[in-house]
């Protein structure tokens, strides 16, 4: 017998768990995606990611950035035994080069909820229709694989890079937890962004008619911007 409250509650949901991701690959035209190896992928990351050159791309991780190869090394194992977060290596497909890593976070089946996090984007995809598509494949297999109903974005809110690339992928900015964290000694407040399962029809219609082939000229310059096809103004 189920006994209804007098209090407002929030309508049904599906209670079945998401299924939690799996180290399988994920290959489209511009980037595979592939489960992070220390050893394979080591002396890829460490040319486009490691060295004092590239010590900006660590300024909002939690580790890094690194000088030392064997430290770095060290951050790949790390990185490459747990299953949350559970990381992969982004790896161009022209070059078959890894040139980025990404993963799954603060994996929660039972509530349907995950979060896409520990981006590194090297020099090499920044910008590149490739770490466009590395995003929409994550966020696809979320989805339309796994069963979430709320996939998040988090960063660091001094992190403007990070907060225009949500935003310009279509998650939706819900606001800034204060004093949120403590990280390489500072303060971080953490800025929130979320894409819901009812939202991704849309998203996945804006990924794939900006991936698409007829949306870059000669030069490679595309002819509608992702944000815009998203609603945005750019």
């Amino acid at each position: 017998m189920t006994i209804e409250a007098p209090q407002p509650v929030g309508p049904p949901v599906e209670t079945k768990p998401a299924r939690r991701p799996e180290r399988t690959a994920h290959t489209s035209r511009f980037v595979r995606l592939v489960p992070l190896e220390a050893e394979p992928h080591l002396d890829d990351l460490f040319a486009c990611m490691g060295g004092t050159q590239h010590a900006s791309l660590w300024t909002y991780i939690f580790d890094g950035p690194f000088a030392d190869r064997a430290a770095f090394a060290e951050a790949l194992k790390k990185r490459q035994a747990p299953n949350d977060p559970l990381f992969f290596a982004i790896v161009d497909a022209h070059s078959n080069r890894a040139v980025g890593i990404a993963s799954y976070m603060r994996i929660e089946p039972a509530h349907r909820v995950i979060e896409v996090g520990g981006i590194v984007f090297s020099p090499e995809l920044q910008k590149k229709p490739g770490a466009t598509e590395a995003m929409y494949l994550m966020a696809r297999y979320v989805f339309e694989d796994l069963g979430y109903r709320r996939y998040e974005w988090k960063c660091d809110a001094l992190n403007a890079p990070s907060r225009r690339a949500a935003l310009r992928l279509g998650f939706t900015f819900e606001g800034i937890f204060r004093a949120h964290m403590i990280v390489k000694g500072r303060n971080r407040d953490t800025a929130w962004f979320a894409m819901l399962d009812s939202e991704w029809p849309a998203r996945k219609a804006s990924f794939e008619q900006w991936l698409a082939s007829d949306n870059f000229d000669a030069n490679g310059m595309q002819k509608q911007s992702l944000s815009m096809l998203n609603g945005g103004a750019t």
